[in-house]
C-alpha cells in the first residue's frame, strides 16, 4: 500500500480529468458503450424528424440527458479516485508515524 498505488491512482484520477474535459468539449470517447448508443439513437430520431419537418425538441432533450448523465458518472468515478487516494494515503501515514514510534528512539 505504498507509493505504487498512489501513483498508479494519480494516473487514473488523470486519466479521468481528462475524459470529463473532452465530455465537456463536446466528444465522444469518453462516453461507454450504452451511452454512445443512447447518443447514437437521439442523432437518428432526431435526423428523422428534421427531414419530415418536425419538431427535434426530444431528440435535442435525449442528446443533452445523455450527456449531462455521463458527466455525472465521470465526476462520481473522480470523487471516488479521490476518496481512496485519500485513504490510502492516510494508511500510508499511519504505518510511516507507527514505524517511527516503534524504533529505537
Amino acid at each position: 500500500m505504498g507509493n505504487a498505488d498512489i501513483r498508479r491512482l494519480d494516473r487514473e484520477i488523470r486519466a479521468t480529468e481528462k475524459k470529463l474535459e473532452a465530455l465537456r468539449r463536446g466528444e465522444s470517447w469518453p462516453m461507454n458503450g450504452r451511452e454512445r448508443r443512447a447518443m447514437a439513437r437521439a442523432l437518428a430520431s432526431g435526423s428523422y424528424r428534421a427531414a419530415r419537418g418536425r419538431s427535434t425538441d426530444r431528440a435535442e432533450e435525449q442528446i443533452d440527458s445523455t450527456g449531462s448523465a455521463a458527466e455525472m458518472r465521470l465526476n462520481a468515478e473522480l470523487t471516488a479516485l479521490h476518496g481512496e487516494r485519500q485513504r490510502l494515503t492516510t494508511e500510508a501515514a499511519r504505518a510511516k508515524a507507527a514505524k517511527k514510534s516503534s524504533g529505537r528512539w
